[in-house]
């Protein structure tokens, strides 16, 4: 798994017409793609981490269970690389169940001081214990706590009841690292549609999707087909 890139801290932008004019400006051209997804969009989010205020990392993931009804919220992503994107969550949550019943989602990262998106579409598998121990072991040791705190989307009678779990917790955990959960862990999803989507003026945007053809061995050589989409 290739490092996420650094984020570089800069003054919050003010939100005037002037300011996203400079988005609306830019362009997207076939020939500027790289050949396969993942490039391109490590180079966008190089851009984004520079020049977003907030949580440039933060993805939208939609799931649908076997009723079909949908599902979204915002998580972070944690790496990308040619396998696909990674997120991390407590197995019994919501999203969780529901990738068990359906493997496929969707994800959407929205960059508005690029004026930038992108959608992405695959299907969804975990990641192998060994690599969510290596990442649980990098949180800080509060959120690790309260990773085994809550039972996430499940009923709770009330936040005292939260933070005593997390306080008898710290006191289990005292002076010893804090172990991986059993029902926490990491997801990783598979693209096989990506597009990105560049703003321009008069609604005249740019959008380009990548469609896989074939994935390759192991996950690397895969051959996607680009084509250009009317906004």
């Amino acid at each position: 798994m290739l490092p996420m890139p650094a984020r570089k801290s800069r003054p919050a932008p003010s939100w005037s017409a002037s300011t996203r004019k400079a988005g609306a400006e830019a362009s997207l051209r076939k020939a500027d793609l790289a050949p396969e997804p993942i490039a391109q969009f490590r180079a966008w989010l190089e851009e984004a981490l520079a020049a977003e205020p907030h949580e440039p990392t933060a993805m939208t993931l939609a799931t649908s269970g076997l009723g079909g009804r949908p599902a979204a919220r915002t998580v972070l992503l944690k790496g990308c690389d040619e396998r696909g994107f990674d997120f991390y969550t407590n197995y019994g949550s919501r999203k969780a169940r529901e990738l068990a019943d359906n493997p496929f989602a969707a994800l959407v990262f929205y960059w508005p001081f690029l004026d930038r998106q992108v959608r992405v579409e695959g299907t969804v598998e975990k990641i192998s214990r060994e690599e969510s121990a290596a990442y649980f072991a990098t949180r800080p040791r509060t959120s690790q706590l309260g990773a085994w705190a809550s039972r996430q989307s499940e009923p709770v009678a009330g936040r005292d009841d939260l933070e005593r779990a997390f306080a008898s917790l710290a006191e289990r955990f005292a002076g010893v690292p804090v172990p991986l959960p059993d029902f926490w862990g990491g997801y990783r999803l598979r693209p096989d549609v990506v597009e990105f989507w560049q703003q321009r003026d008069n609604r005249l945007h740019d959008r380009f999707i990548y469609r896989l053809v074939s994935r390759g061995a192991g996950g690397t050589g895969a051959e996607w087909r680009i084509e250009r989409l009317s906004p």
